[in-house]
């Protein structure tokens, strides 16, 4: 059951033609057996008996009897299209709603968390749905996200036009065909993830855009962040996203359900159009073809640049990704900076007491509205005590001496929290969530000086296997952990063997047993996920083949020259560059832009605004030009050969700097002995100086 790394990857590239086209999602992983409550995977187990004791207790202790939810997530339905499927425009699939059918079926699954079950059938609203009669409405269940049009004027105001140009394409004809056609006057990008801004291109046309025809909106901010939060580490976090988005698993009762703000995310072509308007101020007015909107900057909370939109005139509060049906991820698991929980408290709370008062609806870019005053009131001060109460009590117990190794087991919501189903924690969970806020304020070590320099897990564990007797041993005690529901106990001895003897594929089988019964009890898809994902690689080995592209032109057009060089610094070898030492400065004349690029001491330095007055090489290229080279268009041997690029002075340098350049490839294993023992099939012929991959932001 090998799967091609090419095919699933959250962000790949479609080749058409010459034309590389950036795609947002992952392939579709549907289940025939589904339905039938078949596991996909042969080596794969049903829930225990441990599993299903505690899955009963919890469906008599949740609060299922508020089915407000349920009543809200289908109010204002208008029409649902007859198809499931949307294809993208290569002819892959870009959306298949068709595949999560099996939650439909009206049974209890024993092999996910009651409460994400129920989480993941309201996730299964489909098609147009009216929020303010006869002037605000949503798509849903098109994509990861919602999609939202405001009626104006003459047009419409879209907010945050999903992941993928094909299905905010098809969004825009359903709202057309069921309401009359009109057309978008403006774009509204509530915040810098792939899935508020990649389907720009399916409902606008840039050229009206750049006429002024069609205003694009978005924060302060918003086009460093687009791009910046996931270049730098961009490699490590597109392999990590195998794990916390389950690309692996097929949607099954066994596999993957939900993805906690959405079903999964599209995967057609990811586009970007760069905003005409920013909001600046922390509040500031605007109205567009007779609606007013008031913007709330809220930076730093779900998304580095984002804001939130009040309509006074219809009484509606536009909560963007800051409150939605689930808390949030303070730290991601695919990897990002950790968020200020008690900053993203702060700004529900700026909300609330600026327009919760008179606000008669609340709607966002996940989930569903809440309607009436009340119930948008006690929304916004559930999620906004959620956040408070996290950051508050985790650095209470912290000024205790609970450590960041210890949090995660010590920390809990109080009853009042628990009880409401707006504070339970689908995106994020209170384990990994609680052990972030310490990381923040304190960062990863818990003062004890054993953990501040600690061996290697490969190196460790055959320490603790020798000590404790050898693998039979280990074998013996991490099965009778298993048989009596132990699991965590049975993870944390297996789990060693399995470092210290990578090609044991009866240690790796039986870890493999012990996380995905941890999986089926999780209530955060992404912790399920990254439980049942490295049970998946355990069992059949880590998804091999040619590494993908991510990088289409919207997203290298707006990745800085300074964001490049950055990232140049990071795909160097700094041990090929040992005894290096040269200054190239870089000129882009039709930007303006001047850099000085270092080598010293095996580290690659730039600055700019400043051009050194003795450069051993001196490189004057368009901005324009010089994207084909970070795209992977072309290179600087063809830029200089059509006059397009000049060097000037000791070309060694150049010669020098690329040949530190090293290709980043998500090829690396995240368990031991799961990486394929042939040799893996040789690497793309990729130019040294193509940006590296960007990896997906989709739902933060």
């Amino acid at each position: 059951m090998k799967t091609k790394l090419s095919l699933l990857a959250l962000t790949i590239v479609l080749i058409t033609g010459n034309s590389a086209i950036a795609a947002g999602g992952g392939g579709v992983v549907a289940d025939p057996g589904a339905m039938q409550g078949k596991h996909f995977d042969p080596k794969g187990k049903a829930p225990s008996t441990f599993t299903v004791e505690l899955q009963n207790g919890l469906r008599k202790t949740l609060p299922f009897e508020d089915k407000r939810d349920f009543e809200e997530s289908k109010r204002g339905f208008i029409a649902a299209p007859s198809y499931k499927t949307i294809m993208a425009d290569a002819g892959n699939v870009a959306w298949d709603m068709g595949s999560y059918d099996f939650l439909l079926q009206g049974k209890d699954f024993d092999s996910v968390h009651p409460s994400l079950q129920r989480q993941a059938i309201l996730n299964m609203g489909y098609g147009l749905y009216e929020v303010v009669p006869g002037k605000i409405y949503q798509v849903r269940g098109f994509d990861l996200s919602n999609i939202s049009f405001v009626k104006t004027n003459t047009g419409w105001i879209v907010f945050d036009p999903l992941t993928s140009k094909e299905t905010a394409r098809a969004a825009l004809e359903l709202v057309n065909e069921k309401l009359g056609k009109r057309p978008v006057v403006a774009v509204v990008y509530s915040h810098s993830h792939a899935d508020h801004f990649g389907g720009v291109r399916g409902v606008v046309d840039e050229a009206d855009v750049k006429s002024g025809k069609v205003k694009i909106i978005a924060p302060a901010g918003f086009m460093d962040h687009a791009v910046a939060e996931n270049v730098y580490a961009g490699n490590a976090m597109t392999r990590r996203l195998y794990f916390q988005y389950g690309v692996l698993l097929p949607r099954s009762p066994f596999g993957h359900v939900d993805q906690s703000i959405g079903k999964n995310t599209a995967a057609g072509n990811l586009g970007l159009i760069e905003p005409t308007i920013l909001i600046n101020e922390p509040f500031e007015k605007m109205t567009v073809d007779g609606i007013e909107m008031e913007f709330q900057n809220t930076p730093g909370t779900e998304a580095p640049a984002e804001m939130n939109t009040y309509f006074p005139q219809l009484k509606a509060f536009w909560a963007a990704e800051n409150i939605t049906g689930t808390i949030h991820n303070i730290y991601t698991l695919r990897g990002a900076l950790v968020r200020d929980a008690l900053a993203w408290s702060k700004n529900i709370n700026n909300a609330l007491y600026r327009y919760g008062n008179e606000a008669q609806v609340m709607f966002a870019s996940h989930s569903w509205p809440r309607w009436g005053n009340d119930r948008v009131q006690e929304v916004m001060r559930t999620q906004r005590d959620s956040y408070a109460h996290l950051n508050n009590e985790v650095l209470h117990l912290a000024n205790n001496g609970v450590t960041i190794n210890e949090v995660h087991n010590v920390y809990k919501q109080p009853d009042s929290l628990k009880s409401q189903w707006a504070a339970h924690s689908y995106h994020g969970s209170e384990e990994h969530n609680s052990r972030a806020v310490i990381n923040r304020y304190l960062g990863y070590w818990d003062a004890n000086p054993a953990t501040l320099i600690p061996l290697s897990p490969k190196d460790s564990a055959p320490l603790y296997v020798e000590m404790m007797g050898g693998s039979g041993k280990i074998m013996a005690k991490g099965r009778q952990l298993y048989q009596q529901g132990k699991y965590r106990e049975a993870m944390e001895i297996v789990n060693k063997l399995v470092y210290a003897e990578p090609n044991n594929a009866a240690a790796k089988d039986l870890l493999a047993d012990i996380f995905e019964q941890i999986g089926y009890q999780k209530e955060s898809p992404s912790v399920r996920n990254s439980f049942l994902g490295a049970a998946y690689e355990l069992r059949h080995g880590m998804p091999s083949g040619a590494s993908p592209k991510t990088n289409g032109p919207d997203m290298i057009k707006a990745m800085t020259t300074e964001l490049w060089l950055n990232a140049l610094a990071i795909s160097m070898d700094s041990k090929k560059a040992a005894g290096m030492r040269f200054t190239i400065n870089l000129s882009t004349p039709d930007n303006g832009e001047k850099f000085v690029v270092e080598m010293s001491n095996s580290a690659l330095s730039n600055i700019k605004g400043y051009q050194d007055k003795n450069p051993n090489l001196t490189i004057t290229v368009n901005r324009s030009d010089l994207e084909k080279v970070m795209g992977g268009q072309a290179t600087f041997e063809k830029l200089l050969a059509e006059g397009k690029a000049k060097f000037e002075g000791d070309r060694k340098a150049f010669e020098q700097l690329r040949s530190t350049m090293t290709t980043l490839t998500p090829d690396f294993e995240l368990m031991p002995g799961t990486k394929a023992k042939k040799a893996p099939p040789a690497k793309p012929n990729k130019d040294p100086f193509e940006a590296p991959p960007i990896a997906n932001s989709d739902g933060a």
